[in-house]
């Protein structure tokens, strides 16, 4: 067979929806994450106040981010499309001490909304991207908005490249986001300030072994204080 059918019946194989294909990569291992907080949220969130925000982690996977937030106390909440990553973040909650400060909801980002009135000091959202089987990416950026708390923050991380040298060839069709894109699709008007907007080159080890330079789109904008909630 030649590598073109290859790729042909690889794509054949792919679950209907990214539901299906997120439950099956989660259910095929004990833990497919490091658990470890992202680096630009680390870094974003040293500079925020600490203790007593309310944090919202859109594509929280096995909850490494929420987690970390709720260390750094916050009362965060982490929202995935797999019930199975949702289970495991919440048992790495419990084994952190930090289960009475997190929430977790396995939910469809398209649809999924908080509580009347609920909004959030900082909303984040880290590496939120799914392939072979795409997800509503921009239009999930831009509800994320509605999101933000007066004065709050929305930062966004991306694979702006692709993450390893070693993706399977119909991955690398993926469209990966521009800081430009992101800020695009999350449609801002003048009640917001755009704080970060760039590329941020990056050396990762990719499954071979090997070390591949790539780049993270980071986008950090603030509600300004008087600006109110959107109607998004």
């Amino acid at each position: 067979m030649h590598e073109h059918d290859d790729a042909a019946q690889r794509a054949a194989d792919l679950p209907a929806s990214a539901l299906a294909w997120w439950e099956a990569r989660y259910a095929g291992s004990d833990g497919i994450w490091s658990g470890r907080v992202n680096a630009v949220l680390a870094e974003v969130a040293a500079d925020l106040p600490r203790g007593g925000g309310r944090a919202l982690d859109l594509g929280c996977g096995e909850g490494g981010d929420v987690v970390w937030l709720a260390e750094q106390g916050w009362t965060a909440t982490g929202v995935d499309l797999s019930s199975t990553a949702v289970a495991r973040a919440e048992r790495a909650a419990d084994a952190a001490g930090v289960a009475d400060r997190t929430a977790f909801v396995a939910a469809d980002l398209a649809t999924w909304t908080p509580a009347p009135g609920q909004r959030f000091d900082l909303v984040t959202a880290s590496f939120l991207q799914s392939w072979p089987v795409e997800i509503p990416r921009d239009a999930i950026l831009h509800r994320a908005t509605s999101f933000v708390a007066p004065g709050g923050h929305l930062l966004v991380t991306a694979h702006a490249a692709p993450p390893h040298a070693g993706l399977p060839e119909e991955f690398r069709s993926y469209r990966f986001p521009t800081p430009a894109h992101d800020l695009a699709a999350m449609g801002l008007d003048d009640g917001w300030q755009v704080v970060v907007a760039e590329g941020r080159p990056r050396t990762t080890t990719g499954p071979d072994g090997h070390r591949h330079d790539t780049v993270d789109g980071v986008v950090l904008v603030r509600r300004r204080p008087d600006g109110g909630p959107s109607d998004r």
